[in-house]
């Protein structure tokens, strides 16, 4: 396979300047993904005041030591939960992502009870909703390290309480999948927050800190003037001998967890996995490069060739109708032994850049090839050549194949992501299997400089219309708005806050969160599950 050669200059002023902007992105993510690490580790000395391990602490013990961990959906909730940006604690109230325990891969989501006690928060829902999506999809076992104080009622919002209620209802949808579904409870799992461990098919519960009840003490004597305590209730030793509500019952948080990843070994979820290891040449050229390949201003060029060469086994890459096209870059390369084809962009799609990569995704399904789609276009392009050539239906006709694609689809948002060109990309909207953004990505309808001249067009013509006179003053402030509105709202961290992707990622680490990722998918095509006509449910 040919291999690609690298045209940048690494110290050149351009790189330089974009290694600079990115880099400050980069120290950006890690300052908010700190801050919330920060927050939950504030409770330490409460929680070891009570015998227990942070939600941190619980995680590492969960998993395998030295094995990679993907976590999702970092900034989950950033800017949404404070007006001030500054103040904001990104995060949604859990920690979730895709671990080996006991050699098996996992998706992971512990509630963060180091942060307003765990109380649930709306975006904490849709993360949570997304994480079960993606264990569904890719066949994982769903494990979750539980200690909640449910609803924050000085917060209620109806539409997070009825939302909520999807949590459970995947949860049977899990089960009865095939896909076990487990819960350690470290602490509280009141009222709705009750049927986590209800809905799942093994429950481990910590003795005397883990309680799981419809009405705790107070609400029940307000309900029905009962009086009765904690562990009468819902405690975890009544649990495991009375109500069967509990299969296993721990000392302690580290016993939980340790019982917890026996329990998944037992399960010997890899038997359909082949064994063996791939074998493949690195990039041949320097993955730090991307933060100098990376413009920061979405209106500078980006070569993704030269991002190409740093992300796949030895730089190789197999372009497929090189010539035909050109803007819409399609080919064929590995990453970490795995084989794939990718799509990608030099410049908007046009007629023929559409045609070329309806093809190439059918030849993909019909080789039964993985897509990654590396976006970075400012969309369809527009004009009387185009439209008389075809775009719409080129257009529709790679939306069709991108759509209905019998393979994985993995997008990562580079650069640009405008417009129609965000959808025939393979965007959010398109369930994409996983979706990730570097830092300097801007997605929207379009650049906010052209809504801008758009809005100012038909409000001149507007003003004509009526026998004004164009008011410049007044179409710059409303330029002026426009700008500011769409700047707002394309920027990574932005988007990533309203997941609206699984995650802002360090261009650095693309090839290795791809690898994750193609794991996963790869994995999930392998293995056989055995479901059940209704989920898992308790004598």
């Amino acid at each position: 396979m040919p291999a690609l050669e690298s045209r940048i200059a690494p110290d050149s002023d351009a790189c330089r300047q974009n290694h600079g902007a990115v880099s400050a992105l980069v120290d950006r993510l890690r300052a908010l993904e700190a801050r919330t690490q920060s927050k939950s580790e504030a409770s330490r000395e409460r929680f070891e005041r009570r015998g227990q391990l942070l939600p941190s602490e619980r995680l590492g013990r969960l998993l395998d030591a030295g094995a990679p961990f993907l976590e999702l959906s970092t900034l989950a909730g950033f800017g949404l939960d404070h007006s001030d940006p500054e103040r904001s604690v990104p995060g949604g109230g859990f920690i979730v992502g895709i671990g080996w325990v006991r050699g098996v891969r996992a998706m992971i989501v512990v509630d963060d009870a180091g942060i307003d006690a765990g109380a649930v928060q709306p975006m904490g829902v849709e993360k949570f909703l997304r994480a079960q999506a993606i264990a569904l999809a890719q066949k994982l076992p769903f494990i979750h390290l539980v200690e909640s104080a449910g609803a924050n009622l000085l917060t209620y919002r109806v539409e997070t309480f009825v939302n909520g209620g999807s949590i459970f209802y995947w949860l049977a949808r899990l089960s009865a999948a095939g896909i076990p579904v487990i819960s350690v409870v470290h602490g509280s799992s009141t009222a709705g927050g009750a049927y986590m461990p209800g809905l799942s098919d093994y429950v481990v519960m910590v003795r005397d800190r883990a309680r799981a009840f419809l009405a705790g003490p107070p609400l029940l004597k307000a309900a029905t003037g009962e009086v009765a305590t904690e562990e009468e209730l819902g405690g975890a030793q009544m649990h495991a001998t009375q109500s069967g509500q509990a299969e296993y019952l721990a000392e302690d948080d580290a016993d939980a967890l340790r019982i917890a990843r026996e329990l998944l070994a037992a399960l010997d979820w890899n038997r359909d996995l082949p064994p063996g290891d791939r074998s493949y040449a690195p990039p041949r050229f320097d993955a730090q490069e991307l933060l100098g390949i990376a413009p920061a201003d979405h209106r500078k060029p980006l070569d993704m060739r030269e991002v190409i060469a740093r992300l796949v086994d030895g730089s190789e890459f197999l372009e497929f109708k090189p010539d035909y096209g050109p803007a819409t870059v399609t080919g064929h390369a590995a990453i970490c032994g795995m084989r794939l084809g990718i799509i990608t962009n030099n410049g908007p799609l046009d007629p023929a850049g559409a045609t070329k990569a309806a093809h190439f995704i059918q030849a993909c399904c019909q080789a039964d090839l993985p897509l990654l789609y590396l976006q970075n276009t400012t969309g369809f392009i527009v004009g009387k050549a185009s439209e008389q050539g075809g775009m719409i239906k080129h257009g529709s006709k790679m939306i069709q194949a991108m759509s209905n694609a019998t393979v994985p689809r993995i997008t990562v948002h580079c650069g640009a992501s405008f417009g129609a060109g965000n959808y025939g990309m393979s965007g959010r909207g398109f369930f994409p299997d996983f979706c990730f953004s570097w830092p300097n990505a801007k997605t929207a309808v379009m650049g906010a400089e052209q809504a801008a001249d758009t809005m100012a067009t038909v409000m001149a013509a507007g003003m004509g219309r009526r026998g004004q006179a164009v008011d410049q003053a007044a179409i710059d402030a409303m330029r002026a708005q426009v700008v500011d509105t769409f700047e707002r709202q394309s920027d990574a961290f932005t988007l990533s806050g309203r997941l609206l992707d699984d995650g802002v990622i360090d261009p650095r680490d693309t090839r290795k969160v791809m690898a994750f990722v193609l794991g996963v998918c790869d994995e999930a095509r392998r293995r056989a599950l055995r479901p059940v006509q209704f989920a898992v449910a308790r004598p």
